[in-house]
C-alpha cells in the first residue's frame, strides 16, 4: 500500500522533543521562528518525563554550589511546575511541558512523531521524513536549519555528521583522568521504580526471573531510602550496546529492579515490611551513545580551569560524573564523582556539526570529549544549551545564516541569552540596546549591601562574595520602589525584571524522598507577587502598567506602544512571602 506524505515546511525543525529540545524550540519561536518539534514519544520531557523520572540536575549539584542554578527557560519550567505541583508528580510535569509547547506561537508540536529518514544535498540537511505512530501519518519536514536533541544523535547520524562514541584516549586531549587507550565504553541505562506505604505489613515474593543481590553484592550502593531508586541499577555500555541493544538492557534492568526490590523486602531489615512497588519504569534513561563533533570539542581541561569562552553561550558546573564500566554488574563504587571546583562556559562551537552545514546540536549530543561529557549530560545543563541554539537558529534565520555563520553575531547571540535571563559564566552584559546601563538608580529604601545602584550593573544574580541585587527594608505601607533616572528623553518599549528565586535553593521535580527533604517546602518567598511600571515625564506619569500574581523570575512587560519617558518607576507591592522587595535587574529597551 502506497502511503503519500504530507509536506511540512519551516524554518527550524527540531528533533528529540526531552528538556533541550524543549528549551530550543521555545527559544526559537519566541524569537520569531517558524518551528516544529518532533517528539517520537507520547510525553515532552525525555529522562525527566513520567516515563522515566529523573530529576532535573543541574550546575547547582543538589545545592552545594551556591547561586548556581539555571535561569532562562529551564528556571521557567520549573517555576511553572512549582506553582501547581508541590506534591513532584511527573505526570503533572508533563502537562506543564505540554502546555507551554502546545500554546507557544510559533511552533508546533508533532508528539508520536518517528524521524525515519533524512534528504541530503551534499553536506546540507533538505529535509526529513516522520511518521506518527497514533495516526498512521507521514510527513516530510523542510526547514532552513535542523537541530538534533534527540539524544542518541539519530539525525546527525542519518545525515552522516562526524560522530564519536566511547572514551578518548588521554592523550587526545590532555586529560589526565582519562584511560591509557581509547575504548568503546559508554555509561549504561537505568530503569528507576517508586514505592508506597500501604500501612500494613505486605509479602513480596519475588519472581522467577528476576536476580537475586546480598547486602555485599550492594555494597557502596545506597539504598537507605526504599521509597524510590535507583540511579546506579544500571547495565550496559560495554557487552551490550545502549542504542541497538535496549531493549536486552530494559529487560536486564527489570530483572535487576525486581531482585533489589525483593533484597529490600526480604533481605534483611530494611524498614520495608509495608512497602510495596507502585511503578517500575519500561523506559530505561539513557545516559550515553554518540556525541557530534563541533568546531570545538570541549574537554576536562577547560572544565578544571573553569574556562570562559569568548563565544561562551551556556555553563555547567555538575561534577565529571563518570559512573563506573559495566555498572551493577561490577563490584566497584558506581561513579567516580570528579569535581570541577568552580562553573565553566560551554563555547558555541561545540554546538553545531562540523561537517553538516545547517544542524545545530544539543543536550548530551554536543561535541565535548568523554570526560566533558560526564558533567554537561545533566538535563538543567542541556536546557541551558537547548535555549543557546534554539536562539542562535532564531538568528540564523533572521540572517540567512548557517550554524556556524552565527560566530559572526556571537556578541549578538550572547546579547539575546543575557536579556533572556540566560546565565553566562563570566560575562557581563554590556548590551547597548539596554538602555538601563546608563540610568542613575535610586529607591525607596535599601539595605547595606543590597543597594539600589546593584539592578543595572550587569550581573543577574549573585557571584561568590558579590551581591548584586537590590533588597529594600521591610515592605512599608505594602510598596518599595525604585527609580531609573535617564536624564534625558528615551523611548521605552519593553522593560525586562529579574527578581529574587533564590538561585541557591533546588527546584527540581524528585521521586527521591531525601532530595525532596533538603529542599525548602513551598514556592519560593522571594519572588515579587504584585507590582507596577510607571513611565515619568518630568515628574508626571506618562504610562502605567499593573502586573498581578506573577510567579516567575524573569519578567518581559511589552509596553502597548512606544513611550517617551525620562524616568521608570517600579513599585513592589506584595511578595509571595518575604517581608523585602527583591531586584536582581531591570532592563529597559
Amino acid at each position: 500500500m502506497n502511503y503519500t506524505f504530507e509536506s511540512r515546511q519551516y524554518e527550524v525543525v527540531i528533533v528529540g522533543g526531552g528538556i533541550s529540545g524543549v528549551c530550543a524550540a521555545l527559544a526559537a519561536a519566541r524569537h520569531g521562528t517558524k518551528v516544529a518539534l518532533l517528539q517520537n514519544r507520547s510525553v515532552l520531557g525525555g529522562n525527566a518525563s513520567s516515563e522515566v523520572r529523573m530529576h532535573i540536575c543541574g550546575a547547582d549539584y543538589h545545592a552545594s554550589k551556591q547561586n548556581a542554578r539555571e535561569t532562562g527557560i529551564v528556571e521557567e519550567i520549573l517555576l511553572d511546575n512549582r506553582l501547581i505541583n508541590p506534591q513532584h508528580s511527573f505526570s503533572v510535569l508533563d502537562t506543564v511541558l505540554w502546555e507551554k509547547v502546545t500554546f507557544q506561537d510559533n511552533l508546533d508540536l508533532f508528539l508520536n512523531t518517528h524521524m525515519t529518514e533524512v534528504e541530503m544535498d551534499g553536506n546540507r540537511i533538505v529535509s526529513i521524513k516522520a511518521e506518527q505512530t497514533t495516526t498512521e501519518r507521514r510527513f516530510e519536514f523542510f526547514a532552513n536549519n535542523f537541530i538534533d536533541t534527540s539524544g542518541d544523535a539519530v539525525l546527525s547520524l542519518r545525515a552522516g555528521a562526524d560522530i564519536r562514541t566511547g572514551r578518548e584516549a588521554r592523550h587526545e586531549y590532555d586529560e589526565e583522568l582519562a584511560p591509557a587507550q581509547a575504548d568503546n565504553v559508554m555509561m549504561g541505562n537505568t530503569l528507576m521504580f517508586e514505592s508506597k506505604d500501604m500501612g500494613y505489613p505486605v509479602p513480596f515474593k519475588k519472581p522467577e526471573w528476576a536476580n537475586t543481590y546480598t547486602e555485599d553484592d550492594l555494597k557502596d550502593r545506597s539504598h537507605r531510602d526504599i521509597t524510590a531508586g535507583y540511579w546506579w541499577i544500571e547495565l550496559g555500555g560495554t557487552e551490550l550496546d545502549t542504542t541497538k541493544d535496549g531493549e536486552v538492557i530494559r529487560d536486564e534492568l527489570l530483572k535487576a529492579v525486581y531482585g533489589i526490590w525483593d533484597h529490600i523486602k526480604n533481605g534483611g531489615d530494611h524498614g520495608a515490611d509495608n512497602y510495596v512497588l507502585d511503578w517500575v519504569g519500561m523506559l530505561p534513561g539513557k545516559r550515553d551513545s554518540r556525541r557530534i563533533l563541533g568546531d570545538y570539542v570541549l574537554n576536562a581541561n577547560d572544565l578544571f580551569g573553569a574556562r570562559v569562552f569568548e563565544d561562551t553561550v551556556a555553563y555547567g558546573g555538575w561534577p565529571m560524573d563518570m559512573h563506573v564500566k559495566d555498572g551493577l554488574k561490577s563490584k566497584e563504587s558506581p561513579t567516580k564523582w570528579i569535581e570541577t571546583n568552580d562553573m565553566y562556559s560551554i563555547p558555541y562551537r561545540s554546538l553545531y556539526s562540523r561537517n553538516i552545514d545547517n544542524l545545530f546540536v544539543g543536550g548530551r549530543n554536543i561535541s565535548a570529549s568523554h570526560m566533558a561529557f560526564g558533567s554537561t549530560r545533566v538535563m538543567a545543563t542541556c536546557g541551558v544549551i537547548g535555549q543557546a541554539i534554539g536562539t542562535a537558529a532564531a538568528i540564523a534565520n533572521e540572517q540567512s545564516l548557517t550554524p556556524r555563520g552565527v560566530n559572526a553575531q556571537i556578541k549578538e547571540l550572547q546579547h539575546r541569552l543575557i536579556k533572556d535571563d540566560c546565565y553566562l559564566f563570566g560575562i557581563q552584559d554590556t548590551d547597548p540596546k539596554n538602555l538601563a546601563l546608563q540610568a542613575t538608580i535610586s529607591a525607596s529604601s535599601e539595605q547595606a549591601g543590597f543597594e539600589a545602584s546593584k539592578v543595572n550593573n550587569g550581573y543577574q544574580r549573585n557571584i561568590g562574595d558579590n551581591h548584586n541585587l537590590w533588597v529594600s527594608e521591610p515592605l512599608e505601607n505594602g510598596e518599595a520602589s525604585l527609580t531609573l533616572d535617564f536624564g534625558k528623553t528615551i523611548q521605552a518599549s519593553e522593560v525586562v525584571v529579574n527578581f529574587d528565586s533564590q538561585l541557591s535553593n533546588e527546584l527540581m521535580i524528585t521521586i527521591s524522598k531525601p532530595n525532596k527533604a533538603a529542599q525548602r517546602p513551598g514556592f519560593p518567598l522571594e519572588i515579587v507577587k504584585d507590582y507596577r511600571i510607571e513611565c515619568l515625564q518630568d515628574g508626571h506619569v506618562v504610562h502605567q502598567q499593573a502586573i498581578n500574581n506573577n510567579h516567575l523570575r524573569h519578567n518581559k512587560i511589552n509596553l502597548a506602544q512606544p513611550v517617551n519617558c525620562d524616568a521608570i518607576k517600579l513599585t513592589v507591592l506584595t511578595t509571595h512571602g518575604d517581608p523585602c522587595a527583591r531586584i536582581f535587574e531591570v532592563k529597559v529597551f
